[in-house]
Protein backbone atom coordinates (compact mmCIF):
# COMPACT_ATOMS: atom_id res chain seq x y z
CA UNK A 1 0.00 0.00 0.00
CA UNK A 2 1.78 3.28 -1.18
CA UNK A 3 1.24 6.23 1.11
CA UNK A 4 1.63 9.81 1.01
CA UNK A 5 3.95 12.13 2.77
CA UNK A 6 3.39 15.22 1.64
CA UNK A 7 1.26 16.70 -1.06
CA UNK A 8 1.97 20.55 -2.74
CA UNK A 9 0.07 21.88 -5.34
CA UNK A 10 -2.34 19.65 -5.29
CA UNK A 11 0.40 16.90 -6.46
CA UNK A 12 0.84 13.98 -3.93
CA UNK A 13 4.30 12.85 -3.38
CA UNK A 14 4.97 9.01 -2.27
CA UNK A 15 6.39 8.76 1.49
CA UNK A 16 9.30 6.25 0.11
CA UNK A 17 10.69 5.50 -2.91
CA UNK A 18 12.82 2.29 -4.11
CA UNK A 19 16.35 3.10 -5.59
CA UNK A 20 19.97 1.09 -5.87
CA UNK A 21 18.26 -1.65 -3.98
CA UNK A 22 17.58 0.93 -1.04
CA UNK A 23 14.12 2.50 0.52
CA UNK A 24 14.44 6.12 0.20
CA UNK A 25 12.12 8.45 2.36
CA UNK A 26 11.36 12.06 1.19
CA UNK A 27 13.84 14.60 2.83
CA UNK A 28 11.62 17.79 1.96
CA UNK A 29 9.38 19.18 -1.24
CA UNK A 30 9.54 22.83 -2.92
CA UNK A 31 8.82 24.58 -5.67
CA UNK A 32 10.43 26.55 -8.09
CA UNK A 33 8.59 30.09 -9.40
CA UNK A 34 9.72 32.03 -12.13
CA UNK A 35 8.56 35.21 -11.71
CA UNK A 36 4.89 35.11 -11.31
CA UNK A 37 4.63 31.55 -12.57
CA UNK A 38 5.09 27.92 -10.67
CA UNK A 39 7.13 25.74 -12.70
CA UNK A 40 7.71 22.83 -10.48
CA UNK A 41 7.25 21.05 -7.25
CA UNK A 42 10.35 18.81 -6.50
CA UNK A 43 10.52 16.48 -4.09
CA UNK A 44 14.33 14.99 -2.49
CA UNK A 45 14.42 11.57 -1.44
CA UNK A 46 17.03 10.22 0.52
CA UNK A 47 17.84 7.58 2.61
CA UNK A 48 18.82 9.68 5.91
CA UNK A 49 17.69 13.15 6.43
CA UNK A 50 19.71 16.08 5.32
CA UNK A 51 19.00 19.51 6.64
CA UNK A 52 22.17 21.32 5.28
CA UNK A 53 24.35 21.86 2.05
CA UNK A 54 26.76 20.10 3.43
CA UNK A 55 24.81 17.41 4.69
CA UNK A 56 23.64 16.66 0.92
CA UNK A 57 27.63 17.16 0.26
CA UNK A 58 28.64 14.26 2.43
CA UNK A 59 26.04 12.29 1.89
CA UNK A 60 26.98 8.90 -0.26
CA UNK A 61 24.19 6.70 -0.73
CA UNK A 62 21.30 6.73 -3.32
CA UNK A 63 19.45 9.64 -3.87
CA UNK A 64 16.66 10.56 -5.58
CA UNK A 65 15.26 14.43 -7.06
CA UNK A 66 11.50 13.99 -8.32
CA UNK A 67 10.30 17.47 -10.41
CA UNK A 68 6.56 17.72 -10.88
CA UNK A 69 5.69 19.81 -13.88
CA UNK A 70 3.43 22.65 -13.23
CA UNK A 71 3.76 24.23 -16.74
CA UNK A 72 5.22 23.05 -20.00
CA UNK A 73 9.16 23.70 -20.41
CA UNK A 74 11.64 23.37 -23.33
CA UNK A 75 14.31 20.98 -23.01
CA UNK A 76 16.44 23.90 -24.05
CA UNK A 77 15.14 26.22 -20.88
CA UNK A 78 15.58 23.23 -18.80
CA UNK A 79 20.02 22.60 -19.74
CA UNK A 80 20.40 26.67 -19.43
CA UNK A 81 19.05 26.51 -16.44
CA UNK A 82 20.89 23.40 -15.09
CA UNK A 83 23.80 23.70 -16.78
CA UNK A 84 24.34 27.77 -15.42
CA UNK A 85 23.05 26.30 -12.11
CA UNK A 86 25.96 24.01 -11.76
CA UNK A 87 28.73 26.15 -12.86
CA UNK A 88 27.43 28.55 -10.69
CA UNK A 89 28.02 26.07 -7.35
CA UNK A 90 31.11 24.33 -8.25
CA UNK A 91 35.00 25.86 -8.63
CA UNK A 92 36.73 26.42 -11.94
CA UNK A 93 39.30 23.53 -11.54
CA UNK A 94 35.87 20.77 -10.88
CA UNK A 95 34.07 22.69 -13.88
CA UNK A 96 36.94 22.48 -16.09
CA UNK A 97 37.18 18.26 -14.68
CA UNK A 98 33.55 17.73 -15.63
CA UNK A 99 33.23 19.26 -19.15
CA UNK A 100 32.82 15.78 -21.28
CA UNK A 101 29.81 14.81 -18.62
CA UNK A 102 28.62 18.49 -19.02
CA UNK A 103 28.29 17.45 -22.86
CA UNK A 104 26.50 14.46 -22.16
CA UNK A 105 23.99 15.84 -20.05
CA UNK A 106 23.37 18.55 -22.34
CA UNK A 107 22.80 16.33 -24.56
CA UNK A 108 20.91 13.77 -22.32
CA UNK A 109 18.48 17.09 -21.20
CA UNK A 110 18.11 18.20 -24.74
CA UNK A 111 16.59 14.31 -25.86
CA UNK A 112 13.64 14.85 -23.97
CA UNK A 113 12.21 17.45 -26.04
CA UNK A 114 9.24 19.39 -24.15
CA UNK A 115 7.97 18.45 -20.71
CA UNK A 116 4.16 18.99 -19.96
CA UNK A 117 1.84 19.70 -16.85
CA UNK A 118 2.33 16.26 -15.11
CA UNK A 119 5.57 15.07 -16.50
CA UNK A 120 7.91 13.37 -13.87
CA UNK A 121 11.56 13.84 -14.23
CA UNK A 122 13.81 12.01 -11.66
CA UNK A 123 17.43 12.77 -11.51
CA UNK A 124 18.75 9.86 -9.80
CA UNK A 125 21.92 8.96 -7.66
CA UNK A 126 23.05 5.41 -7.61
CA UNK A 127 27.02 5.14 -6.57
CA UNK A 128 27.79 2.54 -8.47
CA UNK A 129 26.21 4.08 -11.88
CA UNK A 130 26.04 7.69 -11.42
CA UNK A 131 23.21 10.04 -12.70
CA UNK A 132 20.24 8.74 -14.29
CA UNK A 133 17.62 10.33 -15.78
CA UNK A 134 14.08 9.53 -16.40
CA UNK A 135 10.76 11.39 -17.74
CA UNK A 136 7.56 9.81 -16.65
CA UNK A 137 9.79 6.32 -15.92
CA UNK A 138 11.67 6.00 -19.45
CA UNK A 139 15.31 6.15 -18.56
CA UNK A 140 16.80 8.85 -21.29
CA UNK A 141 20.38 8.70 -21.92
CA UNK A 142 23.38 6.87 -20.04
CA UNK A 143 24.35 7.40 -16.86
CA UNK A 144 26.97 10.03 -15.84
CA UNK A 145 29.26 8.94 -13.42
CA UNK A 146 31.14 10.77 -10.78
CA UNK A 147 29.45 11.42 -7.47
CA UNK A 148 31.10 15.65 -8.01
CA UNK A 149 29.02 15.53 -11.10
CA UNK A 150 25.59 14.17 -9.18
CA UNK A 151 26.53 16.95 -6.14
CA UNK A 152 27.22 19.75 -8.79
CA UNK A 153 23.85 19.08 -10.23
CA UNK A 154 21.97 18.64 -7.13
CA UNK A 155 24.01 22.23 -5.71
CA UNK A 156 21.20 23.39 -8.44
CA UNK A 157 18.76 23.23 -5.90
CA UNK A 158 20.17 22.90 -2.53
CA UNK A 159 23.96 24.69 -2.87
CA UNK A 160 25.47 27.44 -1.88
CA UNK A 161 24.16 29.31 -4.91
CA UNK A 162 20.64 27.59 -5.34
CA UNK A 163 17.88 28.52 -8.08
CA UNK A 164 15.53 29.51 -5.46
CA UNK A 165 16.09 29.77 -1.72
CA UNK A 166 12.74 28.77 -0.84
CA UNK A 167 12.74 25.60 -3.19
CA UNK A 168 16.39 24.70 -1.12
CA UNK A 169 14.76 25.27 2.03
CA UNK A 170 11.82 23.07 1.27
CA UNK A 171 14.17 20.35 0.16
CA UNK A 172 16.10 20.20 2.56
CA UNK A 173 13.08 19.93 5.18
CA UNK A 174 13.44 23.02 6.57
CA UNK A 175 11.63 26.67 6.66
CA UNK A 176 12.89 29.38 4.87
CA UNK A 177 14.59 31.68 7.22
Amino acid sequence: MKTHAATMEGLQFEDKASLGHRELKLNGLGIRSIFIFKAYVAGLYVSDKVASTQDVQRYSGPIRLQLRMLMEIGARDIKQALVDGMRKNVSETQWLAMQDRVGDFSRTIESIGVVRQGDTINLDFVPERGLLLAVNGVDKGGAIRGVDFYNAMLAVFVGDDPVDTRLKWGLLGQLAP
